[in-house]
């Protein structure tokens, strides 16, 4: 990927949060480890693609009302540490609900239910893929690698072998997002 990692020692998770609010134009992540991961804006491409998901899970969720979705711009913290802001998130209102206001006010310590990562023109495929795997690991249930540079995807889910589709009009959200089928045609 196209980021810069800096290390900075003893940073805390709210040295963190005081570090994203004073460089708000900034996209940051930080890696379990405590390194700092600055990405880039994304460009009209990638925002165009990450605008379809994305509005495609926000209208399935508006008609169904299970749970809360969330944008590229929203950050999370994983049982590990780790920070992260995938592309589109969904977390289910149970989950969602067990945490205060000041909570979810924060970068939430919750794994979301759903995630999605969209492949850019810098994004290296092996550093997605260990990215879906963290999330997997943090207790994520689904999670989508759409890399419109091949038309695939990748699905991930516990304790099972990922699944490549190759150019797929539609995937399903399974029994994760009931009802929720994303056209990628639009992607592709």
């Amino acid at each position: 990927m196209n980021h810069i990692t800096l290390t900075i020692p003893n940073l805390t998770s709210k040295d963190f949060v005081k570090l994203c609010e004073v460089n708000r134009d900034l996209r940051l992540e930080r890696a379990a480890t405590g390194e700092v991961i600055i990405m880039p804006p994304t460009t009209p491409w990638t925002g165009k693609k990450n605008g379809e998901v994305y509005g495609q899970l926000w209208l399935w969720n508006r008609q169904t009302g299970l749970g809360k979705t969330f944008d590229s711009s929203t950050g999370f913290t994983l049982p590990n540490g780790a920070v992260k802001s995938p592309d589109a998130t969904w977390v289910s209102n149970e989950r969602w609900n067990t945490l205060t206001e000041d909570e979810q006010q924060e970068f939430s310590r919750l794994s979301p239910d759903f995630v999605v990562e969209l492949r850019s023109k810098n994004d290296t495929l092996k550093e997605l893929q260990e990215k879906m795997r963290e999330y997997i690991d943090n207790g994520v249930r689904l999670g989508w690698l759409i890399d419109p540079k091949t038309n695939k995807v990748e699905i991930y889910k516990p304790g099972q072998d990922v699944v490549v589709l190759n150019s797929p009009s539609t995937i399903s959200g399974e029994d994760v997002l009931p009802g929720f089928v994303l056209d990628l045609t639009q992607i592709w």
